[in-house]
């Protein structure tokens, strides 16, 4: 049954339940009923004893709980028997309810299907109508259309056979009165028949060649009576006269949709021979093309694995990095010379070319922990440490370039910012390292605002504002260190 609905048999047993709980709770008030007569007999023989006299002691408590918790069982299993009765009288009223919706639904869903069932008979009837109308006009031919140009053709024999009948039924009556005459003429002449006048006045000759013209007449007549009396002849009669101007407006419809279909033809051989040589051309194309197409993916396969974007190159490094990575291992080892002693001798760079989530591989730097043993991303150092390993880095690369480039030397750096990041043994061993590039005639200019650097710079130049612009003073030696 659908969710909601109560069938039949789900209202059988409503009724049932709703019975037997009807006759479960009139046991029990009548078995309460008694308990409780029972109960106060018993306490009233209690309080006055069984002579009628007042009792020598009162129950004990033990035995007034059991009695009242045994009442109590029996209040509750009346209590939910009478649920039950209560729950059971709802399901039989929905029921109910249900059972009045279901008859009239039922009742709609009958008078619909009724009318549904009369319209499709009205409809069969008109359809089987249309049928004998077709199979009527189709006749015995294979389609209407070949049954409507037979139709045609005995409509032109018999405009034909009509202008024939017209024109004999028009001969015999010409005779006929021509008849008459000849008979009205020979009876005034005193002859009882025109042949016998013809008798008197015609040669035999002339004789002859009437005779002959009456039995020619005579055949036309027949012939024409036999074509009459066909049975497609007088069904053909019977229907209504052609339409000639529809005939032939149809006719040049046609017409005109046959040039147009052959110019369609023409204008489709015309396209077809032209889609051929392009066809052939195209495939020509293909053939020269292949080698072309091979040479593109060999080029396209290395460009993809020089790029890094090839499934073959695993780390995802381009040709670039792989090259540079050699130089970057260089920098890493000549940065890790300074960089030992500006971190006491507990951080080295090393070159990693391990790859980070989607990041390409190849120029990846790792820092190298003393104090842990641990190997990890530079990343993680701190502010002070990220600057000094900047630093050490930067003065490698300095250094490798001076190599490579063939003794050319970069006498001048400049470091702008980072100082302040720095605790004061850390600034006092990057200062040092600094110390050593003067000392082998490098020029080391810092820029920054930690008042500190002061008092370890020999030569400033300090940016002075003024209301009218900026100015550079320039200081050294004591002023330097004083200011």
């Amino acid at each position: 049954t659908t969710a909601g609905h109560v069938d039949r048999a789900a209202e059988d047993a409503a009724y049932a339940a709703y019975g037997d709980a009807e006759e479960t709770r009139t046991a029990v008030e009548r078995e309460l009923a008694v308990t409780r007569e029972s109960w106060t007999a018993a306490r009233a023989e209690a309080r006055t004893g069984p002579d009628g006299e007042a009792a020598a002691t009162d129950p004990t408590a033990e035995e007034l709980a059991s009695e009242v918790q045994e009442l109590a069982g029996l209040h509750a299993e009346a209590h939910a028997l009478a649920g039950q009765a209560h729950a059971a009288r709802e399901a039989l009223a929905r029921a109910e309810r249900e059972h009045e919706e279901r008859v009239a639904a039922q009742r709609e869903a009958e008078r619909r299907v009724a009318a549904r069932t009369s319209r499709r008979e009205t409809l069969d009837r008109r359809l089987a109508e249309l049928d004998e109308e077709i199979a009527r006009g189709r006749g015995a031919f294979a389609t209407v259309a070949e049954h409507a140009a037979r139709l045609e053709r005995r409509v032109e024999l018999l405009v034909d056979a009509s202008g024939t009948v017209s024109a004999a039924e028009l001969a015999a009556r010409r005779l006929k009165e021509a008849d008459d005459r000849l008979a009205d003429a020979a009876y005034q002449e005193g002859f009882a028949t025109p042949d016998e006048a013809a008798a008197a006045l015609l040669v035999v000759r002339e004789r002859r060649g009437l005779q002959q013209r009456l039995d020619a007449w005579q055949a036309e007549e027949a012939v024409v009576a036999d074509r009459l009396a066909e049975p497609g002849t007088a069904a053909a009669a019977a229907l209504p006269p052609a339409d000639p101007a529809a005939a032939e407006a149809a006719h040049a419809a046609a017409e005109r949709a046959l040039r147009e279909a052959d110019s369609a033809l023409a204008a489709a051989r015309e396209r077809v021979a032209g889609l051929v040589g392009l066809s052939r051309q195209a495939a020509a194309e293909v053939r020269r093309l292949g080698p072309l197409r091979e040479e593109y993916e060999r080029v396209a396969r290395l460009a993809a694995l020089t790029a890094g974007t090839s499934a073959e190159n695993e780390r995802r490094m381009r040709l670039e990095s792989y090259v540079l990575a050699a130089r970057l291992e260089q920098v890493a080892a000549a940065a890790t010379a300074r960089l030992l002693r500006m971190s006491s001798g507990r951080y080295t760079l090393v070159h990693s070319d391990a790859r980070s989530g989607s990041k390409r591989a190849g120029l990846g730097l790792h820092v190298v922990d003393a104090w842990t043993g641990n190997e990890r991303d530079t990343a993680t150092l701190s502010g002070g440490e990220t600057f000094f390993a900047s630093l050490a880095l930067a003065l490698g690369l300095a250094d490798v370039v001076t190599d490579e480039a063939g003794g050319v030397r970069l006498d001048t750096l400049f470091i702008d910012e980072g100082f302040g990041s720095l605790d004061e043994q850390t600034l006092d061993e990057v200062l040092d390292v600094l110390d050593s590039l003067r000392e082998r005639d490098r020029s080391v200019g810092i820029v920054s605002h930690v008042g500190d650097l002061r008092r370890r710079i020999p030569a400033q130049l300090e940016v002075v504002k003024a209301r009218h612009g900026s100015a550079v003073r320039l200081r050294t030696g004591g002023d330097a260190l004083s200011g």
